[in-house]
């Protein structure tokens, strides 16, 4: 009875993508190993530095703040990206027609789920760049639990919008209603996503092009007035300018497939051809997943600090990554006479790649060292 019940519900992952055109498509092409691999070998390095951006953020008590907390919870959603297509991968190509509709639904589910995170993401980042940098309140550690709070929130949308198909909003038993692309989907639900999602990455362009306007303008007036205000106002708008970063990488790796995914909605039973080679679009947006950490490296000085005693921390053990320098944190409670100071390195020396990577090698060489005399 079992083996009868299993066999039913392999027919209706036959029979969907029979109906919908993609077990022609599927038989004619041929698996490419080496794709595969260089696919697998992508996700490895998007779990790699997603899990490096969540320990940076752990670990240093300077990024205990809400906007990199924010931050944290989109290297979640790339994380969470990176093991959904693994698991997509390594469930395609002859392994889908063994699937049940219940394993089929968790393995798309589980990649729109890592979409919507990652959206709602870019939203949580947008509303509390707006709320600090418009409206200037200042970070209460008090009401931490509200952005707890929200990322919870972030989180159970995400994963109701990635079960809805499993729950009832599919298309099994009703053909005529399926998508091209995800044969198992409803049209109605597919387009139902992405107008939500479209209308998200729509709010969060204009808040960051009002955010940008003001603070461009405001910034001025705080330099005219005090010069240390001057200097966090400074690096608040870098901050800004590599999440504006984030964003349009984001649009750039995310248009393709929202453009096919919409053609899908909107063509008929096969007849849009180019929906069968859309695979691509699937990986690009993936790839987004890998380029986030990049954009935090390259453009933050304070996360690229922080990456390199990671590295070093990997390479030569953990007490030569305690050793090295550490960037102060702006804190107004700290701001003490210019003689407490005078010693002290400057916030950019002591943070710079270059004194990092010489204070690495420096103790690498003398714990090697310590280490023949032992």
């Amino acid at each position: 009875m079992a083996l009868s019940t299993g066999h039913q519900e392999n027919e209706i992952i036959i029979r969907h993508y029979n109906y919908t055109g993609r077990l022609q498509n599927r038989t004619a092409g041929v698996p490419n190993s080496a794709k595969i691999v260089i696919l697998l070998l992508a996700c490895i390095l998007i779990v790699i530095e997603n899990v490096m951006v969540l320990v940076a953020i752990w670990k240093n008590k300077k990024f205990h703040t809400r906007m990199y907390y924010l931050i944290g919870n989109l290297a979640l959603s790339d994380l969470l990206a990176g093991v959904a297509y693994v698991f997509n991968i390594l469930m395609s190509g002859s392994r889908t027609l063994t699937l049940t509709p219940t394993q089929w639904f968790i393995r798309e589910g589980s990649m729109f789920v890592a979409l919507c995170a990652s959206t709602f993401s870019l939203l949580a980042i947008a509303i509390e760049r707006h709320m600090t940098m418009v409206k200037m309140r200042p970070y209460d550690a008090k009401k931490q639990y509200r952005l707890f709070l929200l990322l919870g929130a972030c989180w159970m949308i995400s994963i109701l919008l990635g079960v809805l198909p499993q729950i009832g909003w599919s298309c099994i038993d009703e053909l005529q209603s399926c998508s091209t692309m995800l044969p198992l989907f409803a049209k109605s639900y597919v387009a139902f996503c992405v107008t939500i999602l479209t209308i998200i990455l729509f709010s969060v362009v204009i808040l960051y092009i009002r955010i940008y306007r003001l603070v461009s303008t405001s910034s001025r007036k705080v330099e005219a007035r005090r010069n240390a205000k001057s200097s966090q106002s400074e690096r608040a708008m870098a901050l800004l300018r590599t999440v504006m970063i984030v964003l349009g990488v984001f649009i750039a790796c995310w248009s393709p497939l929202f453009i096919f995914l919409m053609l899908d909605v909107a063509c008929s039973h096969q007849q849009c051809k180019s929906l069968y080679k859309a695979d691509w679009c699937v990986a690009l947006a993936v790839l987004n997943s890998a380029l986030n950490p990049i954009i935090y490296t390259l453009s933050s000085r304070e996360m690229r600090g922080a990456f390199l005693k990671l590295l070093c921390g990997c390479l030569v053990g953990s007490n030569v990554a305690r050793s090295l320098p550490i960037a102060p944190t702006v804190d107004n409670s700290r701001s003490k006479s210019s003689g407490s100071n005078f010693n002290k390195p400057k916030k950019e020396e002591a943070d710079s790649p270059t004194m990092l990577i010489s204070a690495c090698l420096v103790k690498s060489s003398d714990f090697s060292l310590e280490k023949g005399k032992s």
